[in-house]
């Protein structure tokens, strides 16, 4: 009944295929580990930064950053369509509207931390890092009510200093990505420009004022791709 729900949302919101269902998730977490390059000296004890999550099941995981386009119709098509994403959140774009986040919430999306003010890490000071990312923290559970254990520098850049204070206020990884969705095409970090089970793929709150086409539009770019690779997406805290 839930696949034949999601068809005909996938027919309401031109789709060109019902999403795939997702397994259930395992029982056990998977172990984490940083990925190899992505090392920072000294870095035992830190939280793993890392761009696929390991399993042999064809799934992979959607995330959105930073929140600067708050599009209603995102909301009902992702709840139709019952498809799971995690937000990784700016406070310096969406404090003009903590409610549309907290919809999402609602239905089940996690909000995780993207900084306060989307700088670049590496060039802040300790002091200056840890005002961006442990602010947020607190940002967050002031609106969202509980610190998140996710967190995604800006940009991707991070060192030493970032997973040392990321640690401190209580976060446990730092999910990157392995492709990234926009509205009229995907971008590759992969040497094989394809999808891999558990690859974490990361798009943005983004609207027709950035790029050429609607949140929907986005859903409807990845989810073909997606689909057509014979993959579907679980939800990244079921397995981190």
């Amino acid at each position: 009944r839930r696949q034949a729900a999601r068809a005909v949302a996938a027919k309401k919101w031109g789709l060109a295929k019902t999403p795939l269902a997702a397994p259930e998730p395992p029982a056990v977490k998977p172990r984490i580990t940083t990925r190899k390059g992505f090392e920072v000296r000294d870095d035992k004890g830190l939280p793993p930064v890392f761009t696929t999550v390991p399993t042999k099941e064809k799934i992979v995981f959607l995330t959105m950053d930073d929140g600067a386009e708050k599009d209603p119709a995102l909301l009902r098509m992702m709840t139709e369509l019952d498809i799971p994403y995690s937000a990784f959140l700016s406070d310096y774009v969406i404090n003009d509207d903590y409610g549309y986040f907290k919809q999402m919430q609602k239905r089940g999306v996690v909000i995780s931390n993207h900084t306060l003010n989307h700088r670049y890490l590496p060039g802040l000071s300790y002091a200056e890092q840890k005002r961006e990312i442990c602010g947020q923290q607190e940002k967050i559970l002031k609106h969202y009510g509980k610190r998140p254990t996710l967190f995604r520098p800006p940009y991707g850049n991070y060192n030493r200093d970032t997973l040392v204070v990321a640690k401190t206020c209580g976060i446990t990884a730092v999910p990157l990505w392995s492709a990234e969705a926009f509205v009229d095409h995907m971008e590759w970090r992969e040497w094989d420009r394809d999808l891999h089970p558990g690859d974490i793929v990361l798009t943005h709150f983004r609207g027709k004022g950035a790029w050429k086409g609607s949140m929907p539009d986005m859903i409807r770019t990845v989810m073909k791709t997606i689909t057509d690779k014979g993959y579907a997406v679980a939800k990244l805290e079921d397995y981190v």
